[in-house]
């Protein structure tokens, strides 16, 4: 049986800072032509149904700040939906609410007749360890294998690991899955530091490039990911 070919998907992946870059959406997905934007720390009661051509896939709920899935409308539908808790840090038990750090989105696509998964993703913010984020990117990348069964995976999001790459590969590589850095950084510190906080992983999917796109109003500059599936 013939298979169909692959091809060449466009996703955005945003942390939209509080809300606050939230305006800045729609000229991100009309300008490079998404067909998938992932975003996080948005206000799930304030987003829209459609964005341009994407439509809402799936929002999180709970907590302070959410996560949610756009994706082209007419070649695109949802298949199957679900969000996640990992594990949080002992200050957030304490201080702060229970919230999903992972969204994930099973997606039939009508050009290729495949399916795939995308997860939105948001690890725990640097009052944790970084023992703790590789332990979350890990749970949620065994979550999102199980729910892609042998299809294409890809995760994107803040991971919030500036430091100490080496031992992010090793754990993303353990799990069987890629690491794909953008080209520039994509989290400014100040004017003098720099880091890629924003990444995407991968497992049955080739990431072709992930480029940093030019930053907004958050703190975080968004990335486009181009990957074959």
């Amino acid at each position: 049986m013939k298979q169909n070919p692959k091809t060449s998907l466009k996703i955005i992946s945003y942390n939209l800072k509080y809300h606050r870059a939230n305006k800045e959406l729609e000229s991100l997905a009309i300008n490079y032509d998404a067909d998938i934007l992932c975003i996080q720390e948005c206000h799930a009661e304030k987003l829209p149904d459609r964005i341009a051509h994407l439509t809402l896939g799936e929002k999180t709920a709970s907590g302070k700040f959410n996560l949610a899935i756009y994706y082209r409308m007419g070649r695109f539908f949802a298949t199957d939906t679900s969000s996640h808790v990992l594990k949080n840090s002992v200050l957030e038990r304490i201080y702060m609410p229970q919230m999903e750090r992972l969204l994930v989105t099973k997606i039939y696509d009508c050009i290729t007749r495949r399916e795939f998964s995308i997860g939105s993703f948001h690890a725990t913010h640097l009052i944790a360890s970084n023992y703790l984020r590789r332990s979350q990117i890990k749970d949620a990348h065994d979550l999102l294998a199980d729910i892609s069964g042998k299809s294409s995976a890809i995760m994107v999001g803040d991971y919030n690991y500036p430091l100490f790459k080496r031992g992010l590969k090793v754990c993303i590589e353990e799990s069987g899955y890629q690491m794909n850095l953008s080209d520039h950084p994509t989290y400014y510190l100040n004017k003098f530091m720099r880091a890629h906080f924003d990444l995407a992983t991968s497992i049955n999917a080739e990431i072709e490039r992930v480029l940093t796109l030019p930053k907004g109003i958050s703190d975080h500059a968004p990335i486009l990911v181009h990957v074959a599936v």
